[in-house]
């Protein structure tokens, strides 16, 4: 959850963050584990609709013994996680047709560089 741990390690060099206080006693923010009836509930409604805000997510969040902020996070953080995986299979799709995309390109530049290189014979 949202909890914070009891002291860590007071020579630790990292940084004051929204979770960790200036002081000597430095407080780490515990991961969340989620059940498995859990993640396959979030899944599901992952499926049906990427965002899920208002009180959806409070119903949700409700329905699955979370905080509102954890089904946040999580959505924010499978949203990425679906992002990742939809550029991974465009790009193998594309190397399938032997287009080579450059690493910074996104898909429209690449649209724009295979307009570019169209062969005309006049």
């Amino acid at each position: 959850g949202l909890e914070l741990s009891h002291c860590v390690g007071t020579n630790s060099l990292v940084p004051a963050g929204p979770w960790r206080s200036g002081g000597p006693c430095k407080m780490k923010r515990v991961r969340t584990v989620f059940k498995p009836e859990q993640l396959e509930r979030l899944e599901q409604e992952f499926l049906k609709q990427q965002y899920m805000v208002g009180t959806e997510r409070v119903d949700l969040a409700a329905t699955l013994h979370l905080t509102e902020t954890q089904v946040k996070v999580w959505f924010q953080n499978r949203r990425i996680k679906w992002r990742k995986q939809s550029m991974e299979q465009k790009a193998a799709k594309l190397s399938q047709f032997g287009v080579i995309q450059p690493a910074t390109a996104d898909s429209t530049d690449i649209k724009d560089h295979e307009e570019d290189t169209v062969d005309v014979e006049l």
